[in-house]
């Protein structure tokens, strides 16, 4: 008779009485996050996008968040409170920047999904310490159950390190990366200009500000908002100026994809060479820092740059120069990092910088940087210089921040890039 009560027992609960067990919170949980990521890529996607834009960014995830939901009953205490405090985590790197832009009163669409995932984030996270603690161990003598316990805290410690370290980080930063952008109106150039719209190669438009070539020259500044000075210095001095918004800022279609701003920047260039007060064979490209490194390798592929000033460019996202030890163990940080921002961007990662700065010439490259200004920039740079070929010229700005050299040395900032643009664009 005892056969059947035993059955009872061990049945799984269901519905409401499933939502009260460990299993059901954390399942519920890892639901909400679930669902932000289903808001973000199908319910509320951005503007140009469709849902065959977004097939790893939004399956990918939900897959895993779906795997570790079924899996977690299954597993040992110990693996399920690692589990649920892995991806308790997660959420909150993943709904922050529904945070952010909820704090900078710009929130919209799946931003408020992102809150309800930090919300996730942090049960998940509290669940995993009432999980070791409804699970430990009660016999044996108080001096063992304390050193047992100690050394368990230990093992644990060191392996939330590693946790955080190799899945936590690169994953959050990569989302990070691909979901957090510029707000706010873009600062005043303090000349006329037009609202223009660029068209991509994969039907986005982008909306940048153009002020007219009085020398029929122009250069394409991107990303623009965060160069208003070098633009205004190019204006003063005749130049056409385009300030672009990169696609998934501003008020720019698309998804804030940094690995797709080649096409962005060739969608730039094509545009000037159909303005009527712009020479094609003058065209060139003004890049600070995220936007110096994509612009180095858009031109590498895109004739229509007669000539690049790259400021900043440093380390893109997943490379970087160690040796000995610290390549060990940063490679799987840099392979979990690109991997993360792949399946995030729904796109791959541009070429190296090093590999095709070289396809640029006989076009005119100058580079500017700061030391040790931010990324590896004073690193990479004299690699940068070395591997572009002629005509090329290099600067390294005494005393100056990242990208900021034009604050610390304006007038030499401003006859360097002059002299280089002139040389490459109007003595022809």
């Amino acid at each position: 008779m005892r056969a059947p009560a035993a059955a009872a027992r061990t049945e799984r609960p269901t519905g409401a009485a499933f939502v009260r067990t460990e299993a059901g919170v954390v399942t519920l949980a890892l639901g909400a996050i679930a669902l932000h990521v289903l808001d973000d890529n199908y319910l509320q996607p951005q503007p140009g996008t469709s849902v065959a834009d977004h097939l790893a960014s939004g399956l990918v995830p939900v897959g895993i968040l779906t795997g570790a939901a079924l899996l977690y009953p299954r597993l040992r205490p110990g693996l399920r409170a690692a589990l649920a405090m892995t991806f308790g985590a997660l959420g909150l790197g993943i709904g922050f920047p529904g945070a952010y832009y909820l704090l900078h009163g710009s929130a919209s669409g799946a931003d408020y999904t992102g809150l309800l995932a930090i919300v996730a984030g942090v049960v998940l996270l509290a669940s995993g310490p009432v999980t070791l603690w409804r699970s430990r161990r009660t016999g044996g003598s108080r001096r063992r159950r304390y050193v047992r316990r100690s050394l368990e805290a230990i093992v644990g410690v060191l392996a939330a390190a590693v946790i955080v370290a190799f899945v936590v980080f690169p994953i959050s930063f990569a989302y990070g990366y691909t979901h957090v952008g510029r707000i706010g109106a873009p600062p005043d150039i303090g000349v006329p200009y037009e609202t223009v719209t660029v068209r991509t190669s994969d039907s986005l438009d982008l909306v940048a500000r153009y002020v007219p070539s009085a020398n029929r020259a122009a250069v394409v500044v991107y990303p623009g908002a965060s160069a208003v000075k070098e633009a205004r210095m190019l204006v003063d001095n005749g130049y056409g100026v385009l300030l672009l918004d990169p696609r998934g800022q501003g008020r720019s279609e698309g998804d804030l994809v940094r690995w797709a701003g080649e096409r962005d920047l060739a969608a730039a260039a094509a545009y000037l060479e159909r303005r009527p007060d712009v020479d094609p064979d003058r065209i060139g490209g003004l890049g600070s820092s995220v936007g110096g490194e994509i612009l180095l390798v858009a031109a590498a592929r895109e004739p229509a740059f007669r000539a690049v000033v790259s400021e900043g460019a440093g380390f893109p996202l997943g490379e970087a120069d160690l040796t000995g030890v610290e390549r060990v163990l940063a490679a799987p940080l840099k392979l979990g990092m690109t991997a993360a921002a792949t399946v995030f961007s729904n796109h791959g990662p541009p070429a190296r910088i090093v590999d095709t700065i070289g396809q640029i010439a006989p076009r005119s490259v100058f580079l500017i940087y700061a030391r040790p200004g931010m990324g590896g920039e004073d690193v990479r740079q004299p690699k940068y210089f070395a591997a572009a070929g002629e005509p090329k010229a290099i600067w390294l700005v005494p005393g100056a921040d990242h990208t900021g050299g034009i604050d610390v040395a304006p007038a030499e900032y401003e006859r360097r890039v002059i002299a280089f643009l002139d040389a490459a664009l109007l003595d022809r």
